[in-house]
């Protein structure tokens, strides 16, 4: 196991690049299981979730090439389907929650898939719903084996059909459009996902030969191909590493200049930092953050307190509620941070209140935050990362904190940021890995 140690208190300064996005990476490296051509990726994030899932798809025995760093080449001409039964198989994607968007892609080809219950965040129950009834009505069926703790699927006949989803999964849209690519007919989803990342697949998709309509709303049409062929795809950059970084900048009074963010792929981002009173300037594609000593939290028009809440895109992401709320303790203003979609991911607060931070959680989903405004700086103390987000959030306070930190259980952290501390070192961060 290993932990940072860190040093807060010090003004970071200079220019940072996000990484490849890790929620698109997840589903974009399934789609290669739709082919037999060739499928190249590039901007692919090295951080641990991504590669267990490309050495996963690399056992199923599709060929895996390195190009350089960041960039594959994907040849699933040699599928061994039987690889899905093993225990090998089991065991790692059980430790992995992105093994799911596996499931799309191996139905529309082969007609059958075996998987265990997905691992990840434990950040509360996350169903997989959405995913199996996408399945079962373009005429999948499943089982769970309790006992096993496994799910089978037969889809050897699947056929478009129309369909209302219960919620705006991400995954679950990914998954069930990979699967409906191939399908027999028209499928029609709505109250479809539209992120960024998922447009980003579904245009994919459709340079590889799909007939996807609707891309960017809520009602996709997908007109059922013969055959898929190969392509050549970038990834985003990591919107959520975009949003660490412009609180990272704010809580620690630096000067930071964000390059190629995809600005026009942000959506509200930019907008909610804003309304916490952080600066910011577009310079191209770039984000340049000033130095602030001070940031004030904005009101209502009718004068009530800023409530920050997530929702479906284009609504705020709830992978950066985390951030907002460590952003918000050094804010002047109140806010009340409200994290609709998991119920464990607030927990966190108890270490930021045991760094001097004055937050009232309300209840699982809401947490009202004081902002001290620098008059009382955050204390350096040792703590432990209970989750990617969190485990990120944590290390922005412990860099703004006086004093000491460490943090331990950073292999949470490592699961969704590349090099974190190497990128930080360069903008002057007293940070250090300890094994």
């Amino acid at each position: 196991m290993s932990l940072f140690r860190i040093k807060g208190g010090q003004k970071l300064k200079g220019e940072i690049i996000p990484q490849g996005a890790k929620n698109e990476a997840l589903q974009v490296i399934c789609t290669p299981l739709l082919t037999s051509e060739p499928v190249t990726i590039h901007n692919i994030p090295e951080i641990v979730d991504v590669n267990k899932l490309i050495e996963l798809v690399g056992e199923l025995g599709c060929k895996v090439e390195k190009l350089k760093k960041g960039s594959y080449r994907f040849t699933a001409n040699n599928i061994n389907t039987d690889y899905l039964k093993s225990e090998a198989y089991r065991k790692k994607a059980a430790s992995l929650r992105g093994s799911v968007m596996l499931l799309g892609p191996i139905l529309a080809r082969f007609g059958e898939a075996n998987i265990p219950k997905p691992g990840g965040d434990k950040i509360g129950r996350r169903r997989l719903d959405t995913h199996f009834i996408g399945f079962q009505n373009l005429g999948a069926k499943f089982n769970f084996d309790g006992n096993e703790n496994l799910f089978h699927i037969d889809a050897h006949e699947l056929k478009g059909t129309y369909m209302l989803l219960d919620e705006a999964s991400v995954t679950g849209t990914a998954n069930i459009v990979m699967a409906a690519v191939l399908a027999k007919g028209t499928t029609t989803i709505y109250n479809a996902a539209c992120e960024p990342y998922l447009q980003q697949l579904c245009s994919m998709l459709n340079r590889m030969g799909a007939k996807i309509s609707g891309i960017g709303s809520n009602l996709l049409i997908i007109e059922g191909v013969e055959k898929l062929g190969g392509t050549e795809h970038t990834l985003l950059p990591d919107m959520i590493e975009i949003g660490s970084f412009i609180g990272l900048a704010a809580m620690t009074q630096s000067e930071i200049t964000i390059k190629n963010c995809r600005i026009d792929m942000l959506g509200m981002i930019p907008m909610v930092f804003r309304r916490l009173g952080i600066k910011m300037e577009f310079r191209g594609d770039d984000i340049h953050i000033p130095a602030q000593s001070h940031y004030e939290i904005e009101s209502f028009i009718d004068g009530s307190i800023m409530t920050v809440a997530d929702a479906p895109w284009p609504g705020f992401t709830p992978d950066l509620l985390s951030i907002v709320l460590v952003v918000a303790t050094q804010a002047k203003g109140t806010v009340l941070v409200h994290q609709k979609m998991f119920e464990s991911r607030l927990f966190f607060v108890d270490k930021l209140i045991d760094m001097g931070a004055q937050i009232i959680l309300c209840d699982p989903h809401r947490a009202t935050v004081i902002g001290l405004d620098r008059k009382q700086l955050l204390r350096g103390v040792k703590m432990a990362s209970p989750d990617i987000r969190a485990g990120v959030a944590l290390l922005i306070a412990a860099l703004s904190a006086q004093g000491e930190s460490e943090i331990s259980n950073i292999d949470q952290i490592d699961r969704g940021y590349e090099n974190i501390e190497g990128r930080l070192k360069n903008l002057g961060a007293m940070i250090e890995r300890v094994n």
